[in-house]
């Protein structure tokens, strides 16, 4: 069994998209990618803060799937991080109606000393700042530390942004963010350059269109499956990371094929985590469903052509 170390947030969550509207729901990078990761034989740990204002049930479910909270710090009389968004009708874009740092603007994580040995490192969306301090407690170099980023970051903290990138394996953005980065609109050359950065593995993620996996001169492409319903896209992307840095600590095998499968159970997971608000599809998510769904991405791909 492999050990993930994940960074990231556990928070609040109020979203509004054309199929509904919730109050506040358990939401936070580190909760989606734990829910993900969970889906795999993996020994995984939280390294995250919140207040005691966080309901216990939601640390109970996080237990319960496996996932160590040694590292998740609770704060007394402390607020969780809380986010409020609207999707558009397309469900691609959205407006942010508040942010509230709470707990998490005095975040100095602690990695559990169980887990400074850990396999993976999967870094959240963080300050760069905090991703850095998670890299130098571990007590030897990962074999593999994933870094998911947004483009806040790159317009607020870049020089930190950027030596963290040299730091990592993957990096996981979207076709935007890939753009905003280099300066290329190309995402072929957008993945050649940010490989000079430091990361020898580019993953650009392209929502409703799947995401792209680049290595030197070796690129995949993953669909996303085509779902009857979309309610909520929220914790995708997150979901997506969970899966990918999941199945290859599960599987110890970080070879570019294995990596193509990884990219496959994440899109996988995230197909599932958009059907319902917040974390109520992955929460009780069986196997026998991912498994089947996992054919259905099969055919999707899968096809005999004769060539010359």
């Amino acid at each position: 069994m492999g050990k993930l170390v994940i960074v990231g947030t556990v928070a609040f969550d109020e979203i509004e998209s054309p199929f509904g509207k919730t109050d506040k729901i358990l939401g936070g990078a580190a909760t989606f990618i734990g829910l993900a990761a969970s889906q795999f034989d993996v020994d995984s740990a939280i390294v995250s803060i919140v207040g005691d204002d966080l309901p216990q049930a939601y640390l109970d479910l996080l237990e319960s799937k496996g996932i160590d909270l040694e590292g998740l710090e609770i704060v007394p009389n402390g607020k969780t991080f809380y986010w409020k968004g609207k999707y558009h009708n397309d469900l691609n874009s959205r407006d942010t109606l508040a942010t509230e740092l709470n707990t998490l603007a005095d975040f100095n994580p602690v990695v559990p000393e169980g887990y400074k040995d850990a396999d993976v490192v999967m870094l959240g969306n963080l300050h760069p700042g905090v991703q850095m301090s998670v890299i130098k407690q571990m007590a030897k170099r990962p074999k593999l530390i994933v870094l998911d980023t947004m483009n806040f970051w790159m317009d607020n903290a870049l020089p930190e942004l950027l030596n963290v990138i040299e730091h990592i394996d993957v990096i996981t953005i979207n076709d935007e963010e890939a753009r905003q980065l280099t300066g290329e609109y190309s995402l072929v050359k957008a993945a050649m350059k940010i490989q000079q950065m430091g990361p020898p593995y580019v993953v650009i993620k392209k929502g409703e269109h799947g995401a792209l996996l680049f290595h030197k001169e070796h690129v995949f492409f993953a669909p996303a499956l085509p779902l009857e319903e979309v309610f909520d896209p929220t914790g995708a992307g997150d979901t997506f990371a969970g899966g990918f840095a999941g199945y290859l600590a599960a599987t110890d095998n970080l070879s570019f094929n294995n990596m193509k499968r990884a990219i496959i159970h994440g899109s996988n997971l995230a197909s599932f985590c958009v059907e319902r608000f917040g974390t109520e599809r992955m929460k009780d998510l069986k196997k026998a469903e991912v498994d089947q769904r996992l054919h259905q991405f099969k055919a999707l791909t899968q096809f005999d052509i004769e060539l010359e």
